[in-house]
């Protein structure tokens, strides 16, 4: 049994490291084999083996976080999993370079930053590749974050524009089935992409850009025979798309422009899956400097701790 100290003189940085009624404490006790014993600002791994050093490492980095975020930051249930995960898989968690990505909205105060190593590639492959393409799970923020770095982009001058889009027909619904007018035919399938703008950004700016055309959300359809230049581009649920429809996606690329492309390809709709021009781009675009391709995995999913429980008994069940 070996016996290692963990002191910080931050007085706010440590209870924010213990959570509420020592939470982190207990979930690193659980998942790293240990006993953690609190004294004043210093707390005490008791563990086997190397167990003492990986919890050692695992607070050094927590501290790092804290520092890096707002003052109101606490950590979840996912930040504890995953850092504890990547130290036990041997994984380099850059805190520095984390800290370089960070998204800060001056106007409400909101602090983004990627939660897994995937996010913090994904994010700098999008700042340095004209076309990034993730593919992955729901729950592992690939919309969110891309329109969060757009955000970025057009409040820093970047780009003039952010564009959203997706195929309008998913779950083999046609909206000429559907009642009402295309609007509201329409809505019900670019809501999520509402949803992370809304999260991002006040209500009152967003509807003032929307106003004048500086913000965009459409259905890929209303994509065809444009030229995108300066403008921020963002095609979400792109397994639904056909190759055709790719192809016409990505000719739209004007200078100075970004283009991010997310799905997932255990989720397409297509009436012939095999014809998903997500699938098709994986195949063709690989090898073309300019386009990063980013996997994303369960390890990655940030939501309710079951939804990663989820995916893996149906990735068992389908094999």
């Amino acid at each position: 049994m070996v016996d290692t100290k963990f002191e910080i003189e931050d007085t706010s940085i440590y209870k924010r490291i213990c959570g509420y009624k020592d939470k982190n404490i207990k979930a690193i006790e659980k998942l790293l084999d240990v006993k953690i014993i609190p004294r004043g600002n210093t707390l005490i791994i008791e563990a086997s083996g190397d167990n003492a050093t990986k919890a050692l490492q695992l607070l050094h980095l927590m501290g790092d976080y804290l520092y890096m975020r707002d003052s109101l930051y606490e950590f979840d249930d996912f930040d504890i999993r995953y850092l504890a995960l990547s130290i036990n898989q041997g994984k380099k968690v850059d805190a520095d370079e984390i800290n370089r990505l960070k998204i800060v909205i001056a106007e409400t105060g909101k602090t983004i930053v990627p939660k897994t190593i995937n996010q913090a590639n994904y994010m700098s492959a999008i700042h340095k590749s004209p076309i990034t393409i993730s593919i992955g799970p729901a729950g592992t923020g690939k919309t969110y974050l891309a329109v969060a770095v757009g955000v970025k982009f057009l409040l820093t001058g970047r780009v003039e524009r952010i564009i959203l889009t997706r195929p309008a027909v998913e779950a083999g619904e046609s909206l000429g089935y559907l009642p009402g007018d295309f609007i509201q035919k329409i809505n019900p399938y670019l809501r999520p992409l509402y949803d992370a703008l809304f999260d991002i950004l006040p209500y009152e700016r967003i509807s003032k850009y929307m106003e004048k055309g500086i913000i965009e959300i459409a259905p890929l359809a209303y994509m065809r025979g444009r030229t995108l230049n300066k403008a921020f581009i963002i095609l979400d649920e792109a397994q639904n798309t056909t190759s055709s429809q790719m192809k016409m996606f990505l000719t739209r690329l004007g200078n100075s422009s970004k283009m991010v492309i997310s799905g997932d390809i255990t989720q397409i709709d297509l009436e012939k899956p095999r014809q998903s021009g997500l699938l098709a781009a994986q195949k063709i675009l690989h090898g073309i400097e300019e386009i990063t391709f980013i996997e994303f995995s369960k390890e990655d999913i940030c939501r309710h701790p079951i939804v990663e429980k989820i995916i893996a008994a149906y990735e068992k069940h389908a094999e």
